[in-house]
């Protein structure tokens, strides 16, 4: 799960980044509204946390803009403001919660697994298939279903499978999913990708799938499977 933090006080979207990658989130900082608003468009992030007051635009004219544009994505505002008449604005212009700062970091936390939870539920079963290869979106178990072998897989292997599973007709441009596995702003390297990529390929050998992981010369990778009746 990739979250947002649009917040130009950078000792508390810093204090707040570190919390969350504790919690194995991958996360990005925008310390203006303009860079924000660009990042929230992207449609990488599964959550934003949106300050209100933020230079060159503010949280709420960001939030009508990222709703308008139909970003599929959770937002929960931050702000130093208390009154109703703004919180019922930002639910208004679509928020999907609002925290009022002072606040406490487990608080935060807490509404944030909350609405990640919600969307879950209503997008996501439990696992993924793709041909006879099944990965477990709990315990980041791959399996093979027609040999019933199981194998673990890392943290990038995972998020690296389940954007390839999730897109398993289209073809992703190798820039396209550096982006979304490690963020805007990386410093990585393709052969980075490329490792990963060998990584899990052998983890698919080893169980025994008939799935495979294409490179297509200068364009990107496709993941592809034999058409073979499964039992799942």
């Amino acid at each position: 799960m990739r979250i947002l933090i649009v917040e130009d006080e950078y000792k508390l979207a810093d204090l707040i980044k570190e919390r969350l990658k504790k919690e194995k989130y991958l996360v990005d900082i925008a310390l203006t509204g303009s860079k924000g608003l660009d990042m929230a468009l992207s449609g990488l992030y599964n959550l934003i946390i949106l300050d209100v007051m933020l230079p060159e635009m503010d949280g709420f004219e960001i939030l009508k803009v990222i709703r308008e544009e139909e970003v599929d994505v959770k937002i929960i505002m931050l702000t130093a403001k208390s009154e109703l008449e703004d919180k019922l604005n930002g639910f208004k212009k679509g928020a999907d919660d609002y925290l009022t700062k002072p606040f406490h970091l487990e608080e935060l936390l807490a509404r944030i697994n909350v609405q990640l939870r919600k969307n879950q539920q209503n997008k996501i079963t439990d696992y993924l298939i793709v041909g006879d290869l099944k990965l477990n979106l709990k315990t980041s178990n791959l399996r093979c279903i027609k040999t019933n072998e199981t194998i673990q897989v890392g943290c990038k292997e995972f998020l690296l499978l389940e954007y390839l599973m999730q897109n398993k007709n289209q073809v992703l441009k190798k820039d396209q999913i550096i982006t979304k596995i490690w963020g805007i702003d990386n410093e990585i390297e393709s052969n980075n990708l490329e490792a990963y990529l060998s990584f899990i390929r052998k983890k698919i050998k080893i169980i025994g799938s008939n799935v495979s992981i294409k490179a297509l010369r200068g364009i990107g990778y496709k993941i592809e499977w034999e058409n073979e009746e499964i039992k799942k």
